[in-house]
């Protein structure tokens, strides 16, 4: 009896478990939740100067699932350099930072394709200097001579009103300039003079600079913390080649904080060179959705205002807010001196190589 009942026992706990188990595999099962992909990696390639708000970065990144990898790579024509050298294999998805005056080597060195982002329709034309949009435009600066307030003011001196005045003996020794082979800076100083004297009188004017003691170093680093009696205090020039906003930034950094700017800018007619910084997305990206992304950001209010306090140069988006500081101390020329990308592509080198030849010999 007690033999039935151990039978009877073990076959009913098997029929028991049986049917659990055919319970449990009809039932529906649990999956693990799906895990988010990777974060993409783009490379952006720029000038030294190039400067961003990490909370600017960080909303694109969360936005696009992303990570933005900045590779700088020295002054823009070194840049430009590289990523020719590397355009078989690029260095980077995006490029940033080339300006008008080396924007003709880019489009001719074909590193750039072209893109016709959605957020050029808010871009002024003035801007767009690439027919084909494989340079777009980011933003803007105006190269003009910086001078010490205090210095003309102590000296009972005038300041200059055009680039004529500089030649002037009463400004001997008191002008620094970057070298235009060296320098964007400095190019585009050299742009200014033959925009306004034309290529028969601009050497002219450059001897007379030089016989009037004019001082050149290779960039504006140099020049203004090194040159520049405003910068440091102890410079022994009171004039340099830098930018209409140099003033603004004068104000924001000073410590401690001062109520004016002691620099202003040289506004006379032809005495500024504007320059347009781009982005292009280099030929052979493996990120290209993402990287028409990135553009289409900078091109966006977002980035745009905040391009002046990171980088003291104007948006090209006019929907951007500029910064209080920036409208009150950055100043503007009402005519900038202009030439068109076209010449300065067909006669940079020359210009550049005359202007050695007669100036740093």
């Amino acid at each position: 009896m007690k033999k039935l009942t151990l039978l009877l026992t073990t076959f009913l706990t098997s029929a028991v478990l049986s049917a659990s188990l055919l319970l449990s595999s009809c039932a529906p099962q649990a999956t693990e939740p799906p895990q988010p992909a990777s974060p993409q990696t783009l490379t952006v390639m720029t000038h030294d100067s190039f400067s961003v708000s990490e909370e600017v970065v960080a909303a694109f990144e969360t936005a696009n699932n992303a990570k933005v990898t900045f590779l700088q790579s020295g002054d823009a024509g070194s840049m430009l350099n590289k990523a020719i050298l590397a355009k078989e294999a690029p260095l980077a998805d995006v490029l940033f930072g080339v300006d008008n005056t080396f924007l003709s080597r880019a489009l001719e060195a074909e590193i750039f394709e072209p893109y016709a982002s959605p957020a050029l329709a808010n871009i002024p034309a003035a801007f767009q200097l690439d027919p084909s949009n494989r340079a777009l435009p980011v933003d803007y600066g105006d190269v003009c001579i910086n001078y010490d307030k205090k210095y003309f003011s102590e000296h009972a001196l005038a300041v200059p009103q055009s680039l004529e005045d500089l030649t002037k003996p009463e400004y001997a020794n008191l002008l620094v300039v970057e070298n235009p082979a060296t320098s964007s800076t400095g190019l585009a100083f050299l742009l200014a003079t033959v925009a306004h004297f034309g290529e028969d009188g601009y050497l002219d004017y450059w001897r007379d600079l030089k016989a009037n003691g004019v001082v050149v170093v290779d960039g504006w680093e140099t020049a203004y913390y090194t040159n520049f009696s405003a910068s440091s205090g102890r410079g022994p020039q009171p004039m340099v080649v830098s930018y209409g906003t140099s003033p603004a930034a004068e104000v924001i950094y000073a410590d401690p904080p001062v109520d004016d700017a002691p620099t202003a800018s040289i506004l006379g007619p032809d005495t500024c060179f504007r320059q347009i910084e781009f982005v292009g997305i280099l030929k052979g990206t493996q990120n290209r959705a993402l990287a028409e992304k990135f553009v289409d950001f900078m091109l966006g209010k977002q980035f745009q205002e905040d391009v002046p306090l990171q980088m003291f140069v104007y948006p090209v988006n006019p929907n951007a807010v500029l910064p209080d500081a920036f409208v009150k101390y950055a100043q503007a020329p009402s005519q900038t001196a202009a030439l068109s990308p076209e010449d300065i592509a067909a006669h940079r080198d020359r210009w550049i190589q005359e202007w050695t030849d007669a100036v740093m010999k």
